[in-house]
């Protein structure tokens, strides 16, 4: 057996802190069991919720130590007992609560989800999760209709980004809210029709991008006061649409607006929905597939991190310092 075989590289989490503390280790290849495959790391995904997690401020707060990395990308080159063997060499995405951080990963066969020939290793890591978000928010939860009208927050985010991306492939008209000049023209070059700067009176100023009117639906992946200024811009029946809380804190909403605009204020957790639903990963990941293969849905990944580099990475995530996607590629060696 060679070295690879017996150890891995391997990014873990031993102590909480903000921002994470993360010590590079070589672990020993474990057994794999019964129903599980293990993954060749290629890339993995750096998101808020890896930053969240690795921070210990995540509403699930996994057993110390651990590997974070919620999405990643590899090879199958190994199956436990119960696993069809013809698996070995599959490309693959995988998602749920960490290991991808990592050169090698454990992980239930049902979690590794094989991909397209022709996508990409760094496209798959990043794929699945907010992509399968955004179209399940979209869809199931803010049962969007085409000509309808959408408020996009941190539009140049994980979540936010793939929001703009579906929501124009859906029909809908897409107004973006972001931060910077690079962020806004990258939610533009993506499918909004309109991108507005989120200081200042943010909220007035999409409407008024709006045509003066209110939102149908609004993809909230931000949280705090954003919240509250947004709910306020929707249109009678409007639909708003919690993903997260990246402002890091939870929003104070006054109940009667919900009253006065007969809206709603609907959560979106995929990773629930997939617990309570077999079949619902399935059917989104082939509408995803198809959609990446038609070439109209792109990730855009601008910050690429070795292993050594992965506290960075969630740091500059967590900071909103990343235009679109950041990865951490796990075998790359200066």
């Amino acid at each position: 057996m060679n070295n690879e075989s017996k150890s891995y590289r391997a990014a873990v989490v031993e102590t909480w802190g903000a921002p994470p503390v993360i010590t590079i280790v070589d672990h020993p290849m474990e057994a794999i069991p019964a129903g599980h495959v293990r993954v060749k790391v290629a890339s993995a995904g750096a998101s808020y919720v890896d930053a969240l997690l690795a921070s210990g401020s995540y509403q699930v707060k996994p057993s110390l130590p651990f590997v974070p990395g919620s999405e990643f990308s590899g090879t199958i080159v190994a199956v436990g007992n119960g696993v069809d063997a013809t698996r070995v060499g599959q490309r693959v995405a995988v998602s749920g609560m960490g290991g991808g951080f990592a050169q090698s990963a454990t992980v239930p066969s049902n979690a590794a989800r094989p991909i397209p020939t022709d996508m990409p290793m760094e496209v798959a890591a990043v794929f699945m999760v907010s992509y399968g978000t955004a179209l399940y928010a979209l869809e199931q939860r803010g049962r969007l209709k085409a000509g309808e009208t959408v408020l996009v927050l941190g539009a140049a985010g994980a979540i936010g980004l793939a929001a703009v991306q579906i929501a124009s492939l859906l029909g809908a008209h897409v107004v973006a809210v972001a931060s910077s000049d690079e962020k806004r023209a990258l939610a533009l070059d993506h499918g909004a029709k309109a991108a507005v700067d989120s200081a200042g009176e943010w909220a007035e100023a999409a409407k008024q991008a709006n045509g003066g009117r209110g939102f149908d639906v609004i993809v909230d992946p931000v949280g705090g006061e954003m919240t509250v200024a947004a709910f306020r811009k929707l249109a009678w029946g409007g639909r708003h649409l919690v993903i997260g809380f990246a402002a890091g804190t939870i929003a104070a909403l006054p109940a009667n607006l919900a009253l006065l605009k007969g809206a709603s204020l609907v959560g979106v957790d995929i990773r629930q929905a997939y617990e309570k639903d077999a079949d619902l990963s399935a059917s989104i990941s082939d509408k995803l597939f198809s959609l990446y293969a038609s070439g109209r849905l792109q990730p855009h990944i601008s910050t690429r991190f070795q292993l050594d580099g992965a506290a960075e990475a969630l740091a500059k995530v967590a900071s909103g310092a990343v235009v679109g996607r950041a990865i951490v590629q796990p075998r790359q060696s200066v």
